[in-house]
């Protein structure tokens, strides 16, 4: 960068006359930027010493198995929900997978989108057990116009459905670190949300986290929209109220397609998320096995509400920062963000819950919605419930070529999901079409580089080799 010559104080008042000249956000928004681009600037980040890394004790991280039933008492049970906010990071838009809009409109099974599901469950709780959890969505400047819209849909439901922002900062160009709006690009591209670890300041400064303390509410359960398994969970509820946890993340068994994902430690004397970005590279191979580091970070997290407020207000949550640089419109630019895990080593007696592989299901591609629309799973009150036919724990590798990507081109190119109960992993490569009552088994490649291949109806295909031509080779 070119301004890294410069004293960092006297770049942060440089940015502090341009920010003078945006009206566009608030003053705390304002705030939260400028800290977070000094943070980066003067680079005091703890460095992680791979030394001092201890497993993470029962104590640090619960297995799920050693929680206590939830109560079996109704009133109990209502009085335990109603101390339960719901709050689902909604800023995520579907271009990804070919869709406009907020991503939780995909609809991913029986024409039902993402935040249909999220709604039919909490409103099936709310009236089995005659508690209120309400539903918050914390929106995106990309999001919030869309899902305002959306929630129209919804407006006989008894569910109290709360919105907010995350918040809005400038993106920083790269040659001189100064916010890109202040250079005139003052429209959508200019701007970004700065990741979910926005969430704790974001409720503070939206006054939406008073609110709900004021109705009572005392812990609030985090997780991606897109997370088809994250469901409010009474004995994981049960367990942070009665022990005072006052932030729980959610942890599950690694396997080799989640080696990147980060994971919980035991760090002088305290439970911290270590990132891969953390880590020393010649440890990194060490990092990536699943024999030391057995546990990765579902995103699916439990926080006391008080105490997001106290820390906010201490302005004691200083998370890593995630350095993310993008080209946009030919301009380097860069975005500071942080995540909502990293925040578990702030609070008082936070702890992990190993918890089933099916608390973590999220729909991050195509190759997702196929496991989520098959018969793998069926939907019942809002929930996915797995296909008890399936003896693995894990499910299908499934590994589908660009021609599959976006939600369209997928659709068209499946007359109907294959069966895929018995199925240990599909890779399919180029042009291939699918025909209706397929049914896949043990491991399966189709490979249509050479020509288009389609699959007809009624074919079962197990521990195949399909290539262009008449007969299919065993694997």
């Amino acid at each position: 960068m070119a301004a890294a010559t410069e004293a960092p104080a006297k770049i942060i008042d440089k940015i502090w006359m341009e920010l003078g000249t945006l009206d566009q956000i608030s003053e705390s928004e304002k705030k939260g930027f400028v800290s977070l681009v000094q943070r980066y600037l003067s680079d005091k980040g703890e460095q992680i010493k791979w030394e001092k890394i201890q497993p993470p004790t029962n104590k640090d991280v619960v297995p799920y198995e050693d929680l206590e039933p939830a109560p079996s008492d109704p009133a109990a049970t209502k009085a335990l929900l109603d101390k339960l906010v719901v709050l689902k990071l909604n800023g995520g838009l579907g271009t990804t997978m070919g869709c406009t809009g907020p991503k939780s409109v995909i609809e991913v099974r029986d024409g039902q989108t993402f935040l249909d599901l999220i709604v039919q469950q909490l409103e099936v709780l709310n009236r089995k057990y005659g508690s209120n959890v309400p539903l918050v969505l914390l929106n995106s400047f990309n999001t919030d116009e869309d899902t305002e819209q959306i929630l129209k849909k919804y407006k006989d439901s008894s569910l109290d459905i709360i919105t907010f922002k995350q918040s809005q900062y400038p993106r920083i160009v790269s040659e001189d670190v100064m916010p890109w709006p202040s250079k005139g690009k003052t429209d959508k591209d200019g701007w970004y949300p700065p990741g979910h670890g926005d969430v704790f300041p974001a409720l503070v400064n939206s006054k939406v986290l008073d609110k709900l303390v004021a109705q009572g509410k005392e812990y609030v359960f985090i997780a991606n929209a897109d997370n088809l398994g994250a469901t409010v969970d009474l004995k994981i509820l049960n367990h942070l109220v009665k022990h005072k946890n006052q932030y729980c993340m959610e942890v599950t068994p690694k396997t080799l397609a989640d080696v990147k994902g980060g994971t919980l430690i035991s760090y002088e004397g305290r439970v911290q998320l270590l990132e891969i970005a953390q880590v020393p590279e010649e440890h990194v191979g060490e990092f990536k096995s699943i024999d030391k580091f057995k546990i990765f970070n579902t995103n699916n997290l439990w926080v006391n509400l008080k105490a997001i407020n106290r820390l906010v207000l201490e302005g004691a949550l200083q998370m890593e920062i995630i350095p993310n640089p993008k080209e946009v419109s030919g301009v380097k630019v860069l975005q500071l963000e942080t995540a909502a895990g990293a925040a578990i080593r702030f609070f008082d007696n936070a702890i992990g819950i190993n918890v089933p592989r099916s608390r973590f299901l999220p729909v991050k591609a195509t190759s997702d919605l196929l496991l989520v629309q098959s018969d793998l799973y069926t939907v019942k009150e809002g929930s996915m419930i797995r296909n008890p036919a399936r003896k693995s724990p894990h499910n299908p590798i499934i590994d589908l070529g660009p021609e599959f990507k976006k939600v369209g081109s997928f659709m068209e190119r499946f007359k109907a999901i294959p069966s895929i109960v018995y199925l240990e992993s599909l890779k399919v490569v180029g042009d291939v079409w699918f025909g209706r009552d397929i049914t896949l088994k043990g491991k399966v490649v189709i490979d249509a580089k050479a020509d288009k291949i389609v699959i007809p109806d009624s074919t079962v295909l197990e521990n195949k080799l399909v290539t262009p031509g008449p007969s299919y080779a065993d694997i």
